[in-house]
């Protein structure tokens, strides 16, 4: 390491520099012959500080700029080695890597079934997979960020954290002091879009619930006390007994003394008898049930109508670049007015913009 890297450090550490000093530890730079308890040294060394901390800072501008044009560029930069799990293709793209894409849609699938992020990594950990970084034991986040990360559909968004301190490196997330890119398609996906977005609203209402959030049964998280709408839990009675059984309760019946909700202890049997007696009532009408079910079908997946609008906007869109195309030909070959030209050529450009954002939006 260089002196004024040395030198850069040491006048970073702050209060531990003048810790050192306090307890008679001195440091001595044999090139410079600077020592840090002389004074002249001391100004020596504040100046050559200085001077590196402003050389990191130029630095620190210009390889962020480079990285900002990066992004502009729609340039991804894939962390391969800490991601699960794509490698580097011949011509430089992301490849997915089978065998490893197959625990990125079963962490999917998990989850759309119900179960939580830390049932998932317990599981993964009973199954000694090992983490994208390589490790042994997984995290509750590291599920989250598979389960929210926007490149397992093909897409990328980058600039999502930015350096706010050149000399420390600390990151922080960006929540709009940066402009933000989004690449759509730029690699294979793993999670089919519709899938992820599926996921994305499920993954909210869990967050939502937060800690109320279980996936222990099938009646976790879906059984609402009606005094005080908190969730029923699962209790165990007379545990260690012939007589031991599952109850549900409201999870905070005992906690408030002063007011206790009436709503009563239920055993899963009950449960599960209410609920075939209210799917019975529901489906006592079943013909008109289905029909509506048909009906409602029918009018989600016909796209007969959308289709139409997008070939008659893809038609409008093809005449404007066919008339620019002709403009553009003819001002090569006949001699005009460029003002008039350009122009209508700005008309024509301004006007296809217009038409290309309705046929988006379709």
């Amino acid at each position: 390491m260089n002196t004024l890297k040395v030198i850069e450090l040491f006048s970073g550490i702050g209060t531990q520099r003048q810790g050192l000093k306090e307890v008679g530890v001195e440091c001595y730079f044999e090139k410079e012959n600077i020592y840090t308890f002389n004074g002249k040294g001391e100004l020596l060394i504040t100046i050559m500080s200085s001077l590196a901390q402003e050389e990191s800072r130029s630095i620190s501008e210009s390889v962020t700029w480079g990285k900002r044009m990066q992004f502009s560029d729609s340039k991804v930069h894939f962390p391969y080695r800490n991601f699960l799990r794509y490698k580097k293709g011949a011509n430089g793209k992301p490849e997915i890597i089978e065998e490893e894409a197959i625990i990125v849609k079963m962490i999917y699938c998990k989850f759309l079934e119900g179960k939580t992020g830390s049932w998932i990594s317990s599981y993964l950990n009973n199954n000694k997979v090992k983490t994208p970084g390589g490790k042994d034991k997984w995290q509750k986040s590291t599920i989250d960020s598979i389960l929210t990360n926007e490149k397992y559909k093909g897409d990328a968004l980058l600039q999502k954290k930015f350096t706010v301190d050149f000399l420390e490196k600390k990151m922080k997330i960006n929540e709009g002091e940066i402009p933000q890119y989004y690449v759509e398609n730029n690699h294979p996906a793993i999670i089919d879009p519709i899938e992820w977005k599926e996921m994305q609203v499920e993954f909210e209402r869990s967050e939502e619930l937060g800690r109320n959030f279980s996936s222990k049964s099938i009646f976790s998280s879906k059984l609402v006390c009606e005094d005080c709408g908190g969730f029923y839990g699962q209790k165990v009675w007379h545990s260690t007994s012939k007589y031991r059984k599952f109850i549900w309760q409201f999870n905070n019946k005992f906690k408030d003394k002063d007011r206790r909700c009436k709503t009563p202890t239920l055993t899963t049997e009950t449960i599960q008898m209410l609920f075939l007696n209210a799917y019975n009532r529901f489906m006592g009408n079943r013909e008109q049930v289905i029909e509506d079910c048909e009906l409602m079908r029918k009018e989600v997946i016909d796209f007969t109508k959308i289709d139409e609008q997008i070939a008659k906007q893809t038609k409008v869109i093809e005449d404007i670049a066919e008339r620019v195309k002709r403009i553009v030909k003819e001002n090569a070959s006949t001699p005009q007015s460029q003002d008039r030209y350009l122009k209508k050529y700005n008309e024509l450009s301004k006007s296809y913009e217009e038409e290309y954002k309705k046929l988006e939006n379709l």
